[in-house]
């Protein structure tokens, strides 16, 4: 039988954590037109280097961030501190003056990031490009390359070693220079030495969902698409997965974008996420100023009240193998060993006087491959079920929502 990795302890941690708020902030944001704005209406970098000049962080306040992403249920934060344009968050210590403390800003805007993250219980996570318009990665020429690499490990270094522990480092864009040597070995090395539980990931990018990267690398990506079981049998060392997305169509601020997510989206996101184990990173981009934009924060908050009802089923729990029905599925909490099913597709009781959700029914739901449990109740209710025994299994009587409530995915407790 092929053996499947043990998670290193860093890792177990990582998983654990389960939901995680992504944050694409930088010069773009002021522009409104999402982090793609200078590639896409090709401004020449002289002239996107003048947003320089008005980039204040007037509205950005750590503390406030990190509260919020409390208040959703997010165990974890990934902030840009450098984006493709080039420009850093951070204070660059003379690698260059392309960043915040020499903009009107004058501020250090990661070092209040780790501060407050650490002060709310939140795990804070660097997201760092790899790709670099501002010095012309895309083309420039192998000697050029090689001493931006040079300028890449030395700017990450800087995260490393001036921020204090964190809990990992996210790079994206080396997909934009195929077959380059990105000397990976030594900027994982580097961080390894300086940092060595932090989570190393690089994003495999939105048209290779779920690729397998450089032995370092400790996580697979899933842009903008839902993650599938993954097969670990005969890995070298044990991988975690994390589906990253946006509340609309990008990842920094578009002022005419209106094709937002749903509370409802949202929680269904997440619970697709935890059936298979993986964690959700679920991006907002804040406002030129650095303000969280209302929509966002309403939407995150409210999918954070249906997060608090189900966090006992949602933090330390693993994927449990096991026939459910169509969408449904079981978790079971590493430390309690309790198991936690999730059911979707159901309706509300008392309803008939309005259109029911196709697809939605409620009544026995039939659960195989477990040993018949005691007892199972609904974790908003506390209403026990009756469990039936059935074959290799048993059948849970999954009633509806009482009226006046739709909880998009509802969770039972089994003992």
């Amino acid at each position: 039988m092929t053996q499947i990795p043990t998670p290193a302890p860093y890792l177990d941690r990582f998983e654990s954590l389960a939901y995680g708020l992504f944050v694409h902030w930088g010069l773009y944001s002021q522009v409104g037109q999402g982090e793609w704005y200078k590639k896409w209406h090709n401004v020449p970098m002289e002239s996107y280097r003048e947003l320089v000049k008005d980039f204040t962080a007037e509205a950005f306040n750590a503390q406030a961030l990190a509260q919020f992403a409390k208040r959703c249920g997010m165990k974890y934060i990934c902030l840009t501190t450098r984006h493709h344009d080039g420009f850093s968050l951070y204070d660059t210590r003379g690698l260059n003056t392309y960043d915040a403390p020499h903009s009107p800003a004058g501020r250090d805007l990661i070092s209040e990031f780790v501060v407050a993250c650490r002060s709310e219980g939140i795990v804070p996570f660097f997201y760092h490009t790899t790709l670099d318009w501002s010095r012309d990665t895309e083309t420039c020429d192998d000697a050029a390359f090689a001493k931006y690499i040079d300028y890449l490990v030395a700017s990450v270094e800087i995260l490393c070693t001036q921020y204090g522990e964190i809990g990992g480092l996210w790079f994206d864009g080396n997909w934009s220079r195929p077959g380059a040597d990105w000397q990976e070995d030594r900027l994982y090395r580097m961080i390894r030495t300086h940092q060595p539980e932090a989570i190393i990931v690089n994003n495999s990018s939105i048209n290779a969902l779920g690729a397998k990267g450089h032995p370092m690398l400790d996580v697979i990506t899933y842009e903008q698409g839902r993650p599938e079981p993954m097969d670990r049998s005969g890995m070298s060392k044990y991988v975690a997965a994390e589906m990253c997305q946006t509340m609309n169509l990008h990842w920094g601020i578009g002022s005419r974008d209106f094709m937002y997510k749903s509370p409802a989206e949202v929680i269904t996101d997440l619970a697709a996420c935890r059936r298979v184990g993986a964690n959700y990173l679920l991006n907002i981009g804040p406002t030129a100023g650095g303000r969280i934009p209302p929509y966002e924060q309403a939407c995150l908050e409210r999918a954070g009240d249906w997060v608090k009802l189900m966090e006992s089923a949602l933090y330390d729990t693993r994927p449990v193998a096991c026939g459910c029905e169509g969408r449904d599925f079981i978790l079971r909490h590493k430390e309690t060993g309790k198991l936690y099913y999730f059911a979707h597709d159901l309706p509300i009781t008392n309803n008939d006087h309005k259109t029911k959700e196709a697809g939605s029914h409620e009544g026995p739901r039939r659960i195989t491959g477990l040993d018949v449990p005691s007892s199972a109740r609904w974790l908003d209710t506390g209403e026990e079920m009756d469990i039936t025994p059935e074959g290799d299994g048993f059948q849970l009587d999954c009633k509806g929502y009482p009226y006046g409530s739709n909880l998009v995915v509802r969770v039972a407790e089994i003992q």
